[in-house]
C-alpha cells in the first residue's frame, strides 16, 4: 500500500541550516505511530528549503539578471498585452523551465530565489545524513514546479535525486494482454514529486513529504540522480518554441536562396 504524508513542524529555511537535522527533529515529533524512517521509505524535499539552506538567495532586484545569468538557451520569449516578459529558457541543469527558475514566492520580503547548485549533490548529501542519523535506508528527492509542453498548469519534477531509482524500466516486459512493451520508461521520480504535492501544498510551509510503499525504488547512493532525466539535445524535439522555431526556418530559407 503506498502512503504518503507532510512532516509538520517545520519553519522558516535560514541559510547555514542543517537539513538533516531539521527533517529529523521533524520525524522525531510527527504524533503519527508509524511516523519514524524506515528502510525503503522515500523523503522527497521542495527545493526551496534546499537552496535557503544553500544561501541562493538574491535581492529582487536582481532577478531579471539572475534569470540570464542562470540561461543556458533561450527556447521562446513571449510578451504579455500588460508588457510583462516571459522567459522559457534551459538553466545550466539542463532543465527547460520559466525564468530559469529564479523564484520569488515563499521567500523572505525583497528577495528571490535561484535553483539549489546541484540538486543531485544536495540529495545525496541529505540522503547520505538521513541514513547516517536514522539507521534507515532511505532515498530522497528533490522537487521543484514545472511548466509541460501542451497542457495548462504546472505539477512538481524531480530536478535532484539519491539512492532512488528514477526510472522503472518496463521495456521488454508485455502489457496485460502479452503484448511486448518497447519504450515504456515511466518516470517514476516525476510521479512521485507529483503526488507528494498533494499533500505539501503551495502555501501550507510544509515543504517535506515522506512516501512508503516504494521500497523497490530505494538503492545505493551512487544510483543516477534526476540529471538523468533530462532529455539529451540530441533527442530534443522541441529545441524552440513555435515563433522562434518558424523565425530561424525562416532566416535559413532566405540565407539560402541568396
Amino acid at each position: 500500500m503506498l502512503q504518503i504524508w507532510a512532516l509538520p513542524g517545520i519553519g522558516e529555511i535560514s541559510p547555514g541550516a542543517d537539513l538533516v537535522e531539521v527533517i529529523r527533529t521533524a520525524v522525531d515529533a510527527d504524533s503519527r505511530a508509524d511516523a519514524d524512517l524506515r528502510d525503503g521509505d522515500i523523503v522527497v524535499v521542495t527545493s526551496k528549503i534546499v537552496s535557503k539552506a544553500e544561501g541562493r538567495l538574491l535581492r529582487a532586484d536582481d532577478r531579471e539578471d539572475a534569470i540570464t545569468r542562470e540561461t543556458v538557451r533561450l527556447v521562446a520569449s513571449r510578451t504579455s498585452p500588460a508588457g510583462h516578459v516571459t522567459r522559457i529558457v534551459e538553466n545550466r541543469l539542463g532543465i527547460v523551465s520559466a525564468a530559469a527558475g529564479v523564484d520569488a514566492s515563499n521567500t523572505p520580503e525583497g528577495t528571490v530565489l535561484l535553483l539549489p547548485e546541484d540538486p543531485d549533490a544536495s540529495a545525496r548529501a541529505l540522503a547520505a545524513g538521513l541514513r547516517q542519523a536514522t539507521g534507515a535506508r532511505v532515498g530522497v528527492l528533490i522537487t521543484d514546479t514545472l511548466g509541460r509542453a501542451w497542457r495548462e498548469g504546472q505539477t512538481d519534477h524531480a530536478i535532484g535525486a539519491a539512492g532512488v531509482h528514477v526510472f522503472e524500466d518496463l521495456r521488454g516486459t508485455t502489457d496485460a494482454e502479452g503484448r511486448p512493451l518497447i519504450v515504456t520508461l515511466p518516470c517514476v521520480a516525476d510521479e512521485i514529486a507529483a503526488a507528494t504535492d498533494l499533500v505539501k501544498g503551495k502555501a501550507a510551509r510544509l515543504p517535506v513529504a515522506v512516501v512508503r510503499g516504494r521500497e523497490d525504488l530505494v538503492g545505493d547512493l551512487d544510483l543516477p540522480g534526476a540529471r538523468s532525466i533530462v532529455r539529451p539535445a540530441e533527442r530534443d524535439m522541441f529545441h524552440l518554441g513555435a515563433d522562434e522555431a518558424y523565425a530561424a526556418g525562416f532566416e535559413a530559407g532566405r540565407a539560402a536562396a541568396d
